[in-house]
């Protein structure tokens, strides 16, 4: 009796010991690693930043999440590109981004391109540039 009785304890708790892990806050959504060139004019109502980044919501409204919903960035060495991660839930909030033919522009999937191609790009721009310390975690 003690026998079946702990078998079954064991058959109804393997399932729990399966769970699945969570996905990495830093990997979720759609992600877009570029380079792209510094705008804005520095004052509060144009802030100096990476071109397509949204601009922060006015107080007491709410972000959307239609568009691009979080990034992070580090200026090149020289201080007129961006070095940038955008995030938005639907891979639709970049076609802007992704119809720019700026040469300047330079476009990289998370989980698709080259992690070594990432990074040769970005160290070309700023020497110290260290890809595990760089991205922005969303919920």
């Amino acid at each position: 009796m003690a026998v079946r009785l702990f078998v079954a304890v064991v058959c109804l708790c393997a399932p729990l010991l399966a769970q699945p892990q969570r996905v990495d806050p830093r990997n979720m959504y759609e992600r877009l690693l570029c380079v792209v060139p510094v705008i804005g004019s520095g004052t509060a109502d144009d802030p100096r930043r990476p071109a397509y980044a949204p601009l922060p919501p006015a107080p007491g409204t709410q972000l959307s999440r239609d568009g691009i919903i979080a990034y992070t960035f580090q200026l090149s060495d020289d201080g007129n590109l961006a070095l940038v991660e955008f995030v938005a839930v639907d891979r639709k909030a970049f076609r802007n981004l992704l119809a720019d033919t700026d040469a300047r522009i330079k476009i990289f999937r998370k989980g698709q391109d080259k992690r070594a191609d990432i990074e040769a790009e970005f160290k070309r721009l700023k020497k110290d540039f260290d890809l595990d310390r760089f991205g922005v975690p969303v919920l």
